[in-house]
């Protein structure tokens, strides 16, 4: 015979994180993170994981700014540049990269959290020796 062991005290309270750290047994929904409070500015969801982005150095964003100030110069009107916007790939993929071009169209205002993968032309994202793990193998 086997006892589920449960606690009374919200896990909040034992690691003194909030309890939306802690994923659902099905994981998080794309949706999910437009609706968390306190969530880190640049969270991703993969795989229905919440990955929380390190901070940057100089170099990441000294090529992001060149790189979106070139883009801005040449993309063709009927295209946009987007810089750390998520992208919702599926119900538990919305990877943030550092840069996007998309269509025009997708663009519906200023209160944007994503777009949509079908709307994505070009994807950029700056590979830094703080990032390269998660970069290279996870995010593709």
């Amino acid at each position: 015979m086997t006892a589920e062991v449960r606690s009374e005290v919200p896990m909040s309270d034992i690691c003194g994180v909030p309890r939306w750290v802690f994923p659902p047994p099905e994981g998080f929904r794309a949706t999910d993170l437009d609706h968390m409070p306190q969530l880190p500015a640049h969270t991703e969801l993969i795989d229905g994981s919440l990955v929380f982005v390190s901070p940057r150095a100089s170099f990441h964003t000294l090529m992001l700014f060149l790189l979106e100030r070139e883009l801005r110069r040449y993309v063709p009107s009927q295209l946009r540049v987007r810089r750390e916007m998520s992208i919702i790939l599926g119900t538990r993929q919305r990877p943030e990269p550092d840069m996007v071009i998309i269509r025009a169209e997708a663009v519906q205002g200023t209160g944007e959290t994503a777009y949509q993968a079908g709307d994505v032309v070009l994807v950029v994202e700056v590979v830094s020796p703080e990032s390269e793990e998660r970069d290279r193998k996870r995010k593709p």
